[in-house]
């Protein structure tokens, strides 16, 4: 009987410490890294994806990206049509079997651990990690995107 109401304030306690846990937003903590870290590239100045993909050596040549400067922006390299490519590009190696890292991880931060930090909080802003594109999303993986503005 003890044994049971202690499991039972605990369970309690861990939902009440967990509704007071910071919702990850994109206004409030993606936004300054992407301003901080992205924005050289894939700034305002940056192509559409669209046109981007038109001339992509041209605008690899002039170290520009597709423009991911706002969060409409950004919800297209995650959600669709470009479905996982932030993931596929920011990932850390640990979601793949050959463990290489995607090609912007680097930009994540100066030191392995702002990298680790910085992928910690878009994995939580994302809701789901998935470096599928979107012939293979499932419709509960985006129902799993929370993508808070």
């Amino acid at each position: 009987m003890k044994q049971s109401i202690l499991i039972g304030l605990m369970a309690a306690l861990f939902i009440v410490s967990s509704s007071f846990a910071e919702e990850i937003t994109y206004s409030k903590h993606i936004k300054p890294i992407i301003t901080e870290k992205c924005l050289k590239c894939h700034g305002s100045d940056a192509p559409e994806y669209k046109e981007f993909k038109l001339n992509k050596k041209k605008y690899i040549s002039e170290q520009k990206g597709p423009r991911m400067d706002s969060y409409t922006h950004m919800v297209y390299f995650i959600g669709w049509p470009d479905t996982g490519a932030m993931m596929r590009r920011l990932d850390d190696g640990s979601s793949k079997d050959n463990g290489i890292p995607g090609n912007m991880y680097k930009n994540l931060g100066n030191t392995e651990e702002e990298r680790q930090q910085n992928l910690s909080l878009f994995k939580e802003w994302i809701g789901i990690w998935s470096l599928n594109r979107w012939s293979a999303v499932s419709k509960d993986d985006l129902s799993s995107m929370k993508l808070t503005y």
